[in-house]
This record gives structure tokens, C-alpha cells and sequence, in this order.
């Protein structure tokens, strides 16, 4: 993961995530997130210090707006639905359809948060992977023998998203038959914006993939500890041993390759070797806020010769690395 998000394409895709996000359009995942974290009765634990009074009234404003959007984008999709104005196959009842619709929307945020949980406990011990069963039974397949599980997930997991889509997208898709009304009695404009599929985009963004990966980052012994979790890894890794996708294989093998692409172990080892090393973890230490850098460890060590040789020689670059890292 390291290296891959050392290219200036992955800061690209970062900037515009982040614009997308400033934009408030799904800020109502927040306020899902936040209802399940109550009632689970563990708040999010947050490491950004405290939004101030004009961060809030934002942060509140969008969140508000986006959640008018997501109600009227469902609005909207679930009256196309059952006037029989969508993509769905004829001879689908309605009621049938929404059933199915928000069954397979769960479906699909249960991968979008199994994803998030995976490399979330990827680097972390094994005794800090909680007691429950499933959660054992799960990392052991994950990480376990030669560590193709991992990546074989991420295959077969796409393999049953976009089998989801499939169907989610014939509910979603708002389609006027020839003579009918529009929705809500729009405008022929509006209506065509209705067409697009924009709406259904919205609607399976936020409910069906952003809140599910929100509480998954925030829990993901919890969704570890998941039977579903067990009973949906075992088919994605069914889905990838079909071969069906197996040439992802091998177009990944030839950019590892070509790029030179390592493991994160190469960099920092695993998390048991840095246990036992005395380089775990440990925020204590860190110099947070504007202008500090996070020390990896080994950094000098691992250091270029030329810059070993800098540091010495120059006192000034010495000085300004020790000021950065808030470290000797």
C-alpha cells in the first residue's frame, strides 16, 4: 500500500475525493454513521481536534442539505418504481423489487465495509484481533497460508458488486414510457436530469457503500466478529477461484514489475516485528499538528548515504529534520 500511494496519481484521486466531500453532497453518511455509533453505544472516536463554531454550522448545513437530496433522491426513484417508470424487468411487483433492492444494498455495503475492516486489521497483531469466533475464523483465512486471500477477496468481492449493480441499477434507472406523465409533474429538462441516473448514483453512494465504510473504519473487530462477514469472504474467494478475473493477476504482476512495486513489510516489517523491536505504534510520542511529518521507523538508518552524510556535515538540515520530526 505504501507504494502505491506514493504516486502523484494517488494524490490526485485524493484532491478530488476531498473536493467532493467538501461539497456537502454526501455528508448525510456522517449522520448515518453517527446514528449507528449511538446506537451502539460507542461514540466515534475521532483524532482531529474539535470543529469550532463556524466548522460546525458548516459541518451541520451539509449534512442537512445533503440528507434533503438523499430523501428526495429516494423519493423520487421509489415513485418511478412503483409507476412502473424505471429499467426493471416487466413482471418484477414493485414491492418485490424495493425488497430485493435494499437487501442487495446491504449486501453491497457489508463489501464496501469488509474492505475497509480487511486493512484495517491487516497490520495489526494477531492478539489485537479480538476473541470472537467469526473473527478468528475469518482472519485466519485472510491471512493465512501464502497471503493471496487478501487480494483474492478484492477480486471476488468486485465480482459480486458489480452482480449487485446489475440488478440495483434497473431499480434506480428512471425511465418514462412514451404518453406518461413525468415525475412529479417536472419539467421535460428536469426530467431528462431524472434520466441520467444521477439520483440512483446518489442513493447506492451514500447508503450502499460511504455509511457502511464509515462504521467499518470505526469498528472493524465488530464487523470481524460478523457471521455475514465469514458467509460473504467465503463467496467472493468462490467468485476469484472461478477464474473468471484471474487476468487481474497477472496485469497486477506485471506493474508490481514494471513499477517495482514491494510489500509495506519490505519498509516497516510486520506488526509482530515491530512489536518485538519496540517499534510499535505509540501516539504518545508523536509531534501532532500542522508541520509535523509522522517518523517511520528506521528513517535515518534507511536513509540515502548522501543524506546520512548531509546531516552531519550541515548542521542547519540537521537542525531543520529534528524540528520536523520533533525528534533527536
Amino acid at each position: 500500500m505504501l507504494d502505491y500511494t506514493n504516486t502523484y496519481s494517488a494524490l490526485a484521486t485524493l484532491w478530488v475525493a476531498m473536493f467532493i466531500e467538501w461539497t456537502g453532497l454526501l455528508h448525510s453518511s456522517y449522520l448515518i454513521s453517527m446514528l449507528v455509533s449511538a446506537l451502539a453505544g460507542k461514540p466515534v472516536e475521532s483524532k482531529e481536534p474539535p470543529r469550532g463554531l463556524g466548522d460546525n454550522i458548516t459541518f451541520w448545513v451539509k449534512c442537512a442539505y445533503s440528507l434533503a437530496a438523499l430523501c428526495f433522491c429516494f423519493a423520487v426513484t421509489l415513485v418511478a418504481l412503483f409507476d412502473g417508470k424505471t429499467t426493471m424487468w416487466e413482471g418484477v411487483p414493485p414491492i418485490v423489487a424495493v425488497i430485493i433492492f435494499f437487501i442487495l444494498m446491504s449486501v453491497v455495503g457489508m463489501l464496501e465495509g469488509m474492505q475497509i475492516a480487511f486493512f484495517a486489521v491487516a497490520k495489526v497483531e494477531d492478539s489485537e484481533r479480538g476473541e470472537a469466533k467469526f473473527a478468528k475464523m475469518t482472519c485466519d483465512i485472510l491471512f493465512g497460508g501464502t497471503g493471496n486471500n487478501l487480494p483474492g477477496f478484492m477480486i471476488g468481492r468486485q465480482l459480486c458488486v458489480v452482480s449487485c449493480m446489475f440488478f440495483i441499477a434497473r431499480v434506480t434507472s428512471v425511465s418514462i414510457p412514451d404518453g406518461e406523465d413525468n415525475i412529479f409533474g417536472v419539467s421535460d429538462g428536469l426530467q431528462e436530469f431524472f434520466n441520467t441516473g444521477l439520483l440512483g448514483a446518489i442513493i447506492t453512494t451514500i447508503v450502499g457503500s460511504i455509511t457502511w465504510q464509515l462504521v467499518a473504519a470505526a469498528f472493524p473487530l465488530a464487523f470481524l466478529a460478523n457471521p455475514l462477514t465469514y458467509i460473504l469472504l467465503r463467496i467472493c474467494l468462490f467468485l476469484e477461484a472461478t477464474g473468471i478475473c484471474s487476468g487481474a493477476w497477472v496485469i497486477a504482476a506485471l506493474l508490481k514489475k514494471i513499477i517495482g512495486y514491494k510489500r509495506d513489510e519490505v519498509y516497516i516489517g510486520t506488526a509482530e516485528e515491530r512489536a518485538k523491536m519496540d517499534m510499535a505504534d505509540n501516539e504518545t510520542l508523536l509531534s501532532l499538528g500542522a508541520g509535523h511529518v509522522l517518523k517511520l521507523p528506521g528513517f535515518y538508518e534507511s536513509a540515502p548515504v548522501a543524506l546520512r552524510d548531509l546531516l552531519i556535515e550541515d548542521e542547519g538540515v540537521a537542525d531543520y529534520v529534528k524540528n520536523v520530526y520533533g525528534s533527536d
